[in-house]
């Protein structure tokens, strides 16, 4: 399983990646995809939306079972990455690839709660 280090992890299985914008950069790790198995559908929030941390805010669908995805940080939902919906099974050959949304936080402190690789490896 690869978790990379520059990365950080929720253990509802999101990877976070603070960009040099200061927008945050958010997808699912390998070892959710290779859960889900086969991706079939992505379903992401509104551009403009504004979440809340641990808020249900996207879902993808597998051919085993569908998983909420969760904002890692609170914030305003600045921009969607429409070629997973296109191809949803692209998040599954390279998940740190193919990310999800851009969120620009309301608090960027709330990215130093979430698990770096080693605490998130040590979740599973």
């Amino acid at each position: 399983m690869n978790t990379p280090n520059h990365l950080k992890y929720a253990t509802s299985h999101e990877w976070s990646l603070l960009d040099a914008d200061g927008t945050i950069i958010v997808g699912i790790t390998d070892h959710a995809q290779e859960a889900l198995g086969d991706i079939v559908f992505v379903e992401l929030p509104a551009v403009g939306r504004v979440v809340k941390a641990k808020e249900e805010c996207a879902v993808i669908e597998s051919v085993k079972a569908a998983s909420d995805i969760y904002a890692p940080v609170s914030g305003e939902i600045l921009a969607i990455n429409q070629a997973v919906v296109d191809a949803p099974e692209s998040i599954n050959s390279a998940p740190y690839d193919n990310w999800l949304f851009r969120i620009k936080p309301a608090n960027p402190d709330e990215l130093n709660a979430l698990l770096d690789a080693d605490g998130y490896n040590a979740t599973l």
